[in-house]
């Protein structure tokens, strides 16, 4: 069973690292950084569109990184949109958490965003490639406080 459910999160990454959702400049975006990994070359920029009340009406990315990258870019466009700034911090931190720290809570039920991150989950296994499913979430992170730039260093 377990290894079903890992062949099923390979699957997943490999969808979105080839299919991106989200992958695109919006022009109504008015927030924006640019994400880079020195490690091994992943580069993204990520937009967001947030209103007055601080909702993100709208995010998503471009750039070009490993599987990894690309898909964790591609499903947090996918999980953030409708949810505040807040919100946004406080799941990168559980999602942060569930890639760093061992017998983090991940999968909640409770949580379906965090349920959906869980395919990246795995990455706590390879401390190098943590890097790669967090770039995007700092860039955003960067893009909200109103910095240009972020790094995974």
């Amino acid at each position: 069973m377990l290894d079903d459910l890992r062949e099923l999160y390979q699957e997943v990454i490999l969808d979105h690292g080839r299919n991106p959702r989200n992958h695109r400049n919006p022009p109504e975006a008015n927030r924006h950084a640019h994400g880079h990994n020195p490690m091994c070359g992943d580069s993204v920029v990520v937009y967001a569109t947030v209103d007055d009340a601080g909702v993100i009406r709208d995010v998503a990315f471009e750039g070009k990184g490993c599987a990894i990258s690309v898909a964790s870019a591609s499903l947090m466009t996918e999980v953030l949109k409708g949810k505040t700034e807040a919100e946004a911090k406080v799941l990168f931190g559980q999602f942060h958490d569930m890639c760093t720290k061992e017998g983090a809570q991940g999968g909640d039920p409770d949580n379906e965003e965090l349920e959906r991150l869980q395919v990246l989950a795995g990455v706590r296994e390879f401390p190098m490639r943590v890097k790669c499913a967090t770039l995007a979430w700092h860039t955003l992170s960067a893009a909200m406080a109103g910095t240009d730039d972020a790094t995974t260093e």
